[in-house]
């Protein structure tokens, strides 16, 4: 009778460890184990935020830009908007003793496109031909409209109105374009595409 009993108690012992084996086993390997990292979302591999120098979209008044090893500081903003598309163009001040004006124009048409305008003095030019060929550059017109507008900053132009383009199209990244504002004197600028990533922002306070 002893002797059943003995392997009775021998036999639940031997099971009792077995169980706390499997447990411990199934504890470590659960342990050991890292979730599934959740699926990266789709992006757009030319997205803005991948530039290093920031987001021209955000630039405003009172913000800094660097570019081709000069800084500018953002002296106002226009924002342009003709049916449902908007625009903007920012009127930068060169941190240099001649504090060169230009000014660069950021709209997305699907795709983010950044350009720099410098002043050309119109002289007899106007926007009516098909083609216009300046300091040998030979230019297609591409868009005519008008846009309203509203200023930020200091711009020259009033708080808000109206302004009418005729925009031209050069070869590898330039542009010609003419703005009437108000219905006065035509003025026009040469504009060049800015690589992505060649500005770098510094954005002011406030």
């Amino acid at each position: 009778m002893t002797t059943v009993v003995i392997v009775i108690l021998l036999a639940l012992i031997l099971a009792a460890l077995v169980a706390l084996i499997a447990v411990l086993l199934r504890r470590r390997g659960t342990a050991g184990t890292a979730p599934a990292p959740a699926p990266a979302a789709p992006r757009d591999p030319f997205a803005a935020e991948d530039q290093v120098g920031g987001d021209p979209r955000t630039l405003k008044a009172g913000d800094m830009v660097e570019y081709l090893g000069t800084r500018y500081f953002v002296r106002g903003s226009l924002r342009l908007r003709e049916g449902g598309f908007t625009w903007s163009e920012h009127l930068l001040d060169a941190d240099t003793i001649e504090g060169t004006k230009v000014w660069i124009s950021v709209e997305e048409d699907p795709d983010l496109e950044v350009v720099w305008w410098t002043e050309h003095d119109i002289g007899d030019l106007r926007p009516g031909e098909k083609t216009i060929v300046v300091d040998g550059v030979e230019y297609r017109r591409d868009e005519h409209g008008t846009a309203d507008y509203t200023s930020e900053g200091t711009t020259g132009v009033g708080v808000q109105g109206r302004v009418e383009y005729v925009d031209y199209e050069g070869p590898k990244g330039r542009y010609l374009s003419f703005e009437q504002y108000g219905g006065g004197q035509w003025e026009a600028g040469l504009g060049d595409r800015v690589p992505t990533g060649a500005l770098t922002i510094y954005p002011g306070g406030g």
